[in-house]
């Protein structure tokens, strides 16, 4: 096959060089973006005469045709014309013949390309934005049931206070609201049509790209045919907030390993979501879990291969560019895979309601509630802590908690301490005592839940 490109070369293209150089065994997922928009440039060149409205015609209805044979698995791709964009011109000239030629006039395959991608990626921002809008959903319903389950919250993974499983779940919710509005601040950036920059100088012919953006659904157009072709910031930046939902789900990932497992044993996963061990039969593995905690290094890995792809390049459009589609659509396949695995997961989990409430009432998670009673006293806050700790040592020797000690054995360590004492450090007081803006106490919750239904 002569290359659409080769009229300056007498020799034909090694064919390992043709393996190396093509790209069309990953980008011709571009196939329907390179076509749509190819048939606004070519709508685009008849409007404005570049070209005559009946040879765009058949240009646009030759396209809409290659289309639909793509969709029906008709067409063949060929390694010899190197990606999607002379694949399809290839083809396009096949079925309508020389006038097919006339589609390429004032573009190049570096503005087609920058212009495929934007494409794509604005309808994956949207389908990515739709899958952490239904995983949120299903928190809320799950929050919901949980008002009142009371488990310990950590720090250093160590019990720290008591909170509930609805407020803990809810600190995700907010976590993947961060992570859609990261998102659509990201599309705005991707929504400019660089479609007329041409290979890097623009052309001398007189184009409309607005008509073509306004065709596309794009909110602008690029103000420099230079950086239009050359910088792929807005893939770095989509790759930089995929990788945040990826932290964000593998750290809940490693909550939910270690809720699932004997020693915590809060809650257990629905058995079509776990394995079982080729060897050991009783075993019930989180496995969706800690392959989604893997597969956030896939993510983080194409982001790092972005970067490091134009870390380098001089202005304008160099091969090494080539390089950003399979990290990005590994990222869109990767965070796409995990959230629509992650949401049923999560909704079908059993919660241990009396596991966790053991967990929290084990660890002196209220010792912070008896040194705030002191502080409410007059203790100055530092006596109190110390006061507490010095408690709390004596209740790890006595292998008490500190609801059990007596009036008597309180006051050995602060004589202010009274009988109210009791109600002041149980656990459920605890909790519900929490009720300003962001705590954990159930009315809290419940009015933080009805906002984040307002965000959804």
């Amino acid at each position: 096959m002569s290359k659409l490109w080769g009229g300056r070369f007498q020799k034909e293209t090694d064919r390992l060089v043709d393996d190396f150089h093509s790209s069309i065994s990953f980008d011709r997922r571009l196939y329907r973006y390179d076509i749509l928009g190819s048939i606004a440039h070519a709508g685009m060149l008849g409007k404005t005469g570049i070209i005559r409205e009946d040879e765009a015609e058949t240009i646009i209805k030759g396209l809409a045709v290659v289309l639909e044979e793509i969709e029906k698995g008709l067409v063949e791709f060929s390694v010899e014309a190197e990606d999607i964009h002379m694949n399809v011109e290839q083809i396009l000239t096949d079925r309508i013949g020389a006038v097919a030629k006339k589609l390429h006039t004032a573009r190049s395959r570096n503005d087609q390309v920058a212009l495929d991608i934007r494409m794509y990626l604005k309808d994956e921002i949207d389908n990515i934005c739709g899958l952490l809008r239904e995983l949120q959903s299903a928190l809320l319903e799950l929050a919901e049931q949980n008002i009142y389950t009371v488990m310990p919250g950590y720090t250093h993974l160590q019990r720290a206070q008591p909170v509930t499983l609805a407020h803990h779940l809810m600190a995700y919710f907010q976590m993947f609201q961060r992570d859609r509005e990261r998102l659509r601040d990201c599309y705005g950036r991707v929504n400019i049509l660089p479609l007329g920059a041409g290979a890097l100088a623009g052309t001398t012919f007189p184009l409309e790209p607005v008509l073509v953006a306004e065709q596309l659904g794009f909110a602008g157009v690029a103000e420099n045919s230079l950086d239009a072709v050359s910088d792929r910031d807005f893939a770095v930046e989509f790759t930089a907030a995929a990788a945040l939902i990826m932290v964000h789900l593998s750290r809940f990932c490693e909550e939910i390993i270690l809720w699932s497992s004997a020693e915590f044993s809060f809650i257990e996963l629905d058995d079509a979501f776990s394995t079982g061990s080729s060897m050991m039969p009783q075993k019930k593995n989180p496995d969706v879990a800690e392959l989604t905690r893997g597969k956030s290094g896939r993510v983080f890995g194409d982001l790092m291969t972005l970067l490091t792809v134009l870390k380098g390049l001089p202005l304008a459009y160099n091969k090494d560019m080539q390089e950003d589609k399979e990290a990005l659509f590994d990222a869109v396949d990767t965070v796409k895979k995990c959230l629509q695995v992650f949401r049923p997961m999560v909704a079908t989990m059993r919660v241990r309601e009396e596991n966790m409430a053991t967990a929290a009432r084990g660890g002196f998670t209220n010792a912070t509630d008896l040194a705030d009673y002191l502080v409410k006293k007059g203790v100055p806050f530092r006596e109190a802590h110390d006061i507490v700790g010095k408690t709390v040592y004596y209740c790890v020797g006595a292998n008490k908690s500190l609801e059990e000690l007596t009036l008597d054995e309180f006051r050995r360590y602060c004589p202010a301490i009274d009988g109210d004492v009791y109600g002041a450090i149980s656990i459920q007081r605890c909790v519900e005592a929490r009720r300003r803006l962001a705590g954990p106490a159930p009315d809290a919750v419940l009015e933080a839940i009805a906002r984040a239904r307002e965000k959804l």
